[in-house]
């Protein structure tokens, strides 16, 4: 099957933001997907984002899926995108991310305003969850773009252009 015949896989994306109005990014861990692909794409950041899952809201999701990657859970929805998004993945990551069965990602980004202590952030998830990230640090809105894997800057980009009015001091 052509990757232009694979589905998106559904899934959110979360733009956290501190009382500071700096916005988390969490570098990722080196994943299978990297070393297969000689590792080019392992050193990035990004902002949470995982999958639906089966009959789940996105924004039920999302607020998981934040809480699992990162320790947030001391959020309020601040706003979410109109559409979704998508992003295709390169096609050397294709067969081995997912088991093959998508080409990209179809995302609804939610922002969040994170109202608790630093000391809630934990990257080092439950047993039942993979680590995602390995650091992490808060960055303004106006250098996320350039922090992300260059395949996912486009709907950064697009992301951001809603969102980013969120990205402010309380």
């Amino acid at each position: 099957m052509s990757s232009s015949q694979l589905a998106y896989r559904p899934c959110v994306g979360i733009m956290a933001v501190n009382r500071a109005g700096l916005v988390w990014v969490g570098r990722r861990v080196i994943g299978r997907a990297g070393k297969e692909s000689g590792g080019s794409f392992d050193r990035w950041w990004q902002m949470p984002q995982g999958g639906i899952d089966a009959g789940e809201e996105p924004e039920t999701a999302a607020l998981r899926e934040l809480c699992e990657e990162t320790g947030m859970c001391s959020v309020s929805v601040l706003g979410r995108t109109h559409d979704w998004l998508t992003y295709d993945l390169p096609k050397e990551l294709q067969p081995v991310t997912w088991g093959g069965k998508y080409r990209g990602q179809k995302q609804v980004w939610f922002a969040v305003r994170f109202h608790g202590e630093e000391n809630e952030i934990n990257i080092i998830p439950q047993a039942d969850h993979a680590q995602e990230f390995d650091a992490w640090r808060w960055a303004r809105v106006d250098e996320l773009v350039d922090l992300i894997v260059p395949f996912k800057r486009d709907v950064y980009t697009r992301a951001l252009a809603e969102l980013s009015s969120y990205a402010r001091p309380e």
